[in-house]
């Protein structure tokens, strides 16, 4: 590290590499390729000492209650190790193989169990995914436990649902190749929930269609209507 480097945060060095090469570095985006090895653990305690701020500012006295002494370092674990891990680790290595038996038919994968927070609130969102891929002779296959890996990874940041499927859906798209692809994603939201109207039994779902789901209704009939639905 330069001398000159001295006593920045990391936070603000990653920023600024991000800056440089004209990225966007939203909520729901990926950083992991400007963070450089050690750093995630120095921004593991610069977010500790801001959340220790912010508890601060509520007025809750850490150093006396026993109850929140060490919260503003569980906290920032949680959010950089578990909850918003997607945004700051690369994605899950994905074997891909070719269609050797030119399987052609209708394949569906899920209830996946899903868990994200929303970018507005971050109040949890907790939901199941289910996916549709319709393969060719060219496609990729790949194990059905990276649907799984990858829809971890891609819900593993600040979201709001529309933009989670569409997300996933890329990359599965970009990783398979299929001449079909169907998302249907059904959500609970804390944030409707546990605030505001507090309405606990609404559910989001939302999905998206390409190819020839997109083209075909008889195809998109028979994913929604074998789509396993939980009870």
């Amino acid at each position: 590290m330069h001398s000159d480097d001295e006593g920045t945060p990391v936070s603000l060095k990653i920023r600024e590499r991000i800056r440089a090469s004209r990225r966007r570095f939203h909520a729901n985006d990926n950083i992991a390729d400007f963070i450089e090895p050690g750093e995630l653990e120095q921004l593991l305690d610069e977010v500790e000492h801001k959340m220790k701020g912010v508890l601060d500012s509520l007025v809750i006295d850490t150093a006396n209650d026993h109850n929140t002494n060490d919260t503003a370092r569980r906290v920032a674990k949680m959010y950089l190790n578990e909850v918003f891990r997607g945004r700051y680790v690369k994605g899950p290595s994905v074997t891909e193989f070719p269609n050797a038996e030119h399987l052609n038919e209708l394949m569906i994968v899920g209830p996946i169990t899903v868990r994200s927070a929303c970018s507005h609130h971050l109040c949890p969102v907790i939901g199941q995914i289910w996916i549709g891929v319709l393969p060719n002779e060219h496609t990729n296959v790949i194990g059905l436990s990276k649907y799984a890996r990858l829809a971890e990874w891609v819900m593993g940041r600040p979201q709001i649902q529309e933009e989670a499927v569409v997300q996933l859906a890329d990359l599965i798209q970009q990783k398979t190749q299929p001449d079909g692809l169907a998302i249907v994603m059904e959500a609970t939201h804390f944030c409707m929930g546990w605030r505001g109207v507090k309405d606990v039994d609404s559910k989001m779902i939302n999905s998206v269609m390409r190819g020839s789901f997109l083209k075909d209704p008889n195809l998109r009939r028979e994913f929604l209507s074998l789509m396993p639905r939980r009870s």
